[in-house]
């Protein structure tokens, strides 16, 4: 869990510092910086890419994962899920300042695949490493989310805490059956997805990361198989 409470500190601090600064950042400069962050991405993931030693797993992954996602709909789950957070902290104030931070900031920190692989790795190998690059590229965006969202973007991080934390914990259980084949797998199918990531933040793409994320758990599967 240590890399899951690096990441906690991390949002917290940097969305502190955001609303301490408040509009010290102008438009211009948030906007390199989140390109910038979106380059770190992209660099991220076509190393972790690189990893895999089976490119027919990842095509069967990567296929048989975008259907499971897009039959359960799980990008529209999710966003239904940031609308009722949003009314629901918004109900009889007026405002929506607080539940669009929280939305938006929790679908950056938790949604990509490198929490899922991240996450993996801390509870499968006790490797924090991809951990704690994310913390820092959760600091700087919760910096800048802060400085333009308000207070919601704090909230965020018991959604990291919830997330991140099942996630190893789970890992931890199924340890037993997940060998550094399977491993290297997971995190190449996972990789994949953070270029996408990337290539949203640039604004080249909208993919819907969400109902891809299947794919990341079916080198399990490939693995036991073949």
């Amino acid at each position: 869990m240590l890399g899951t409470w690096v990441n906690v500190a991390t949002v917290l601090l940097g969305g502190t510092i955001g609303l301490l600064i408040k509009k010290g950042l102008s438009d211009k400069m948030s906007d390199a910086l989140m390109k910038g962050l979106a380059l770190c991405t992209l660099t991220i993931g076509i190393s972790g890419a690189l990893k895999g030693q089976d490119t027919l797993k990842l095509i069967l992954s990567m296929v048989a994962g975008t259907l499971i996602g897009e039959a359960l709909d799980l990008d529209g789950k999710v966003h239904r899920l940031g609308d009722w957070v949003e009314k629901r902290f918004s109900k009889g104030t007026g405002k929506t300042s607080i539940a669009e931070g929280f939305v938006t900031a929790s679908l950056l920190f938790c949604v990509g695949a490198m929490t899922i692989v991240g996450s993996l790795q801390s509870g499968l190998t006790g490797d924090h490493t991809m951990l704690f690059t994310k913390s820092l590229l959760d600091f700087v965006s919760s910096m800048i989310f802060a400085s333009s969202l308000g207070v919601g973007v704090l909230f965020s991080a018991a959604f990291v805490l919830a997330f991140q934390g099942s996630i190893t914990l789970l890992a931890g259980v199924v340890s037993p059956f997940l060998g550094e084949l399977a491993i290297a797998e997971m995190t190449c199918v996972g990789s994949v997805l953070i270029i996408g990531l990337g290539l949203n933040m640039l604004g080249l793409t909208k993919l819907k990361i969400m109902n891809h994320l299947p794919a990341i758990f079916l080198p399990i599967l490939l693995c036991m198989l073949w």
